[in-house]
């Protein structure tokens, strides 16, 4: 009888295994559906930058989420038959498809918004359409809002996350606790354009946010609140706070929070912060007239700002339960004030490009230390989450 328990209690295991274990099919669409989403081919001019078929394109990209995602072991495998794409994963959960099909889906109101803006003549012939592949489709811990992706990250790193935005968040991220191996986990990103443009396309683009009302609120309501519940969401730069405005009556200013509703019944808490590029502007000379002083000041007013966002943002993916004012308060207080002179030195290595010697030297200094009791003084009192309307 023993025996018999053991054996049923193997095989029970076994089953449990192969289950876990089992690969899934998820049906990608057909090859000119998969072709138009995955921007494909993301660099093929005459020579292709990468040779990559359609299939290979695609599975680059679900390997990119599937890392992501945690899943280090997990694999993907893209075919075509028939003219219809599918992909094959093994060693990921039954349910890892239904947010790549619904991403997709919701992709289509991009690539629909993208053909009426060229139809009417307002497209540029160097942008690309290019979609949120690759980053985690399960496992997220928060939610960027920017305002659009690099030509870059397209065409030449084939990585939505790879971009000297992202990469100076995630170090901001792995300044308040974040592994760097976790940091993809709370990038989940949703632009309000998403179309790979030059960096300094910025002001063509604020015209284009009408055609992509449909993608940008369903990314939203669909990225926020998933099935593990509400994720806090920060809002970088002017034109992504003032489209906050525009689409949920919302005023998010630097370090200042607000509610908004996705969908009813359900709030999210957004943040609103500087653009994780903008501390070059704000802190170069030439912004000054070559005034190096005043262009230190600036620049370290918005990293002690900058710091603070990105320590709310992983406060509250740490625990999505926490009290975001609370939250803010005491990262405000920890960047600009207790700790205000790391915030000094990580200004000075990170954007002055000083080894840490002398940035320590620096902000020892008194003219840097007059700016950091500055700092102090005015380091702001968030202002309390404002209400759904």
């Amino acid at each position: 009888m023993l025996k018999l328990t053991r054996l049923s209690f193997t095989l029970a295991a076994l089953m449990a295994s192969a289950v876990v274990q089992a690969d899934i099919e998820v049906p990608l669409g057909s090859a000119q559906r998969v072709t138009q989403l995955f921007a494909y081919p993301n660099n093929c001019n005459v020579i292709c930058f990468r040779p990559w078929t359609l299939e290979q394109t695609a599975e680059h990209y679900l390997n990119q989420s599937l890392q992501r995602d945690g899943y280090r072991r997990a694999k993907v495998s893209v075919k075509t038959l028939d003219g219809q794409v599918s992909a094959t994963f093994s060693g990921v959960p039954d349910s890892y498809g239904q947010p790549l099909t619904r991403l997709l889906d919701t992709a289509e109101l991009a690539y629909q918004g993208a053909s009426r803006l060229n139809s009417d003549g307002k497209w540029a012939y160097n942008w690309y359409l290019f979609l949120p592949l690759g980053m985690a489709l399960e496992n997220r811990k928060s939610i960027e809002l920017l305002h659009f992706p690099p030509d870059y990250s397209l065409t030449q790193a084939q990585d939505y996350l790879e971009s000297a935005t992202t990469d100076r968040w995630a170090t901001l991220l792995t300044e308040n606790g974040i592994p760097a191996t976790e940091t993809p986990a709370y990038q989940t990103i949703i632009d309000i354009a998403p179309i790979a443009a030059p960096s300094n396309a910025g002001k063509d683009l604020e015209g284009v946010y009408s055609y992509f009302t449909g993608y940008q609120t369903r990314m939203v309501q669909e990225l926020s609140l998933s099935a593990k519940g509400v994720l806090p969401m920060v809002a970088f730069g002017a034109p992504v706070r003032s489209w906050i405005k525009q689409q949920y009556g919302q005023t998010v200013s630097v370090l200042g929070l607000a509610q908004i509703s996705p969908t009813a019944g359900k709030t999210v808490s957004v943040l609103g912060a500087n653009h994780p590029s903008y501390i070059w502007y704000a802190a170069s000379p030439d912004t000054y007239e070559g005034n190096e002083q005043k262009a230190d000041e600036a620049g370290l007013k918005v990293m002690g700002q900058d710091l603070s966002a990105a320590c709310w943002q992983a406060g509250m993916g740490q625990n999505p339960a926490s009290d975001p004012n609370v939250t803010l308060k005491a990262c405000v207080n920890t960047w600009q004030v207790t700790r205000k002179e790391q915030t000094c030195e990580l200004f000075y290595t990170s954007v002055r490009h000083l080894s840490p010697e002398e940035a320590n030297a620096k902000c020892a200094t008194p003219a840097v230390k007059t700016q950091l009791k500055q700092l102090k003084n005015a380091a702001p009192t968030p202002a309390v989450m404002a209400p759904v309307l």
